[in-house]
């Protein structure tokens, strides 16, 4: 047997005399089941029927990344700030600029006509981390004073894989890219952190420290888990 049926997917499985231990990869919007050559077919179904949750999750992810169409940089194209979303204006300037100006991202540039892609990217990065500090300062002193809890310092990083991190001795760092995300969400993240220095790892009581001041935090984890790879400029 070369497959194993999930329920919604399909799992191609390949033994190996070389493994010792069992391990699912998804790769490309396919589940691979790799497990060493004598474990019984009953063990690997168990495996597969006890991460299918996890494997469906990944699956909706990589689709969507392969569905996701790259920025554009050009006029019109809408950009997510919070709760709206701001059209991109492309107008004739002295030196590269950006700016809000009545919902509208308005980006200056030398030469219209030119490709100006690479500059815009970078101005459109540059105003959302200088955002980003902002609001993710005045959130995280609100929601400090707010849980009895006294960050050291609140920095903004450029990570790959988190959202935001809470060192032990108390310094909160965020992922500038969370800023693109609905209000709530951004709240979820700065509530989670703030919360970590409460208890510094996901046991119960940290969980229940998050809901008592975010309420629909299940729904924030799994908005992120879903539309995560969408924030991206």
């Amino acid at each position: 047997m070369n497959v194993i049926q999930g329920v919604g997917f399909v799992a191609e499985l390949i033994r190996s005399s070389k493994r010792k231990t069992a391990a699912i990869k998804i790769q490309k919007g396919e589940v691979f089941v790799m497990v060493p050559e004598g474990l019984a077919l009953a063990a690997i179904e168990s495996l597969v029927a006890k991460k299918s949750r996890w494997i469906k999750e990944k699956l909706a992810i990589q689709q969507q990344i392969m569905t996701i169409k790259p920025k554009a940089f050009v006029a019109g194209e809408s950009f997510s700030y919070l709760d709206k979303s701001h059209p991109l204006k492309i107008v004739a300037g002295r030196y590269p600029v950006i700016k809000l100006h009545q919902d509208e991202l308005v980006v200056s540039v030398r030469d219209v006509a030119a490709d100006n892609t690479p500059v815009i990217k970078q101005l459109l990065i540059k105003w959302y981390k200088l955002r980003a500090e902002s609001e993710l300062t005045d959130k995280t002193l609100r929601y400090a004073a707010i849980i009895g809890v006294k960050p050291t310092s609140v920095t903004i990083k450029a990570f790959k894989a988190r959202w935001g991190s809470c060192s032990i001795t108390g310094g909160i760092q965020y992922n500038w890219r969370i800023i693109i995300a609905p209000d709530r969400i951004v709240n979820y993240v700065v509530i989670h952190e703030l919360c970590h220095i409460l208890h510094h790892n996901h046991s119960p009581a940290f969980w229940k420290a998050v809901e008592r001041y975010c309420h629909d935090y299940r729904d924030c984890g799994a908005w992120l888990k879903m539309n995560g790879v969408r924030l991206e400029i």
